[in-house]
């Protein structure tokens, strides 16, 4: 499956027309995915247009595998999902590892795993996103904190 798609080029923001060609998905059909799948959060800006990050795409690659070649329904799909992610969570809490540890800028080596293990990818991109959900959740309850203080001495 991967390797009839073409390879993601080094840009920060995709659309969804590029993403799309990437991911060899029809725009209203990345549209209904993210509906579907609360992990898929692309970044949306004037007009409602939509920016996709690459840790977003892989995982829109790894939706596509998971429905069209290992034949999975939506809902089996978006739970294989969670015990990816649940799996992977507590292989790092055993090792010891971080989920701040994910080297988000090797591209590179991100991609020849693409090539040899989908699941490789699928996991790195759910621990980016993790990673990323887990760090605005740590700021909003630091900027809740703050915002206390600040009406507390007011």
């Amino acid at each position: 499956m991967e390797n009839s798609l073409p390879s993601i080029p080094a840009k920060r923001y995709f659309t969804i027309g590029e993403v799309s060609d990437l991911c060899g998905v029809k725009p209203h059909v990345l549209r209904y995915w993210e509906q579907e799948f609360t992990q898929l959060r692309p970044m949306k800006r004037r007009g409602n247009r939509r920016y996709y990050q690459h840790h977003e795409v892989l995982m829109i690659r790894r939706i596509r595998d998971l429905l069209y070649d290992q034949g999975f329904t939506i809902s089996g799909a978006r739970n294989k999902l969670q015990e990816l992610v649940h799996s992977e969570r507590e292989r790092r809490r055993i090792n010891g590892e971080s989920l701040i540890d994910i080297d988000l800028d090797d591209d590179d080596g991100l991609e020849s795993k693409l090539k040899d293990d989908p699941q490789v990818v699928g996991n790195a991109s759910l621990l980016a996103l993790n990673a990323s959900q887990e760090t605005l959740h740590n700021l909003r309850l630091e900027l809740s904190q703050i915002s206390q203080l600040l009406s507390d001495g007011a």
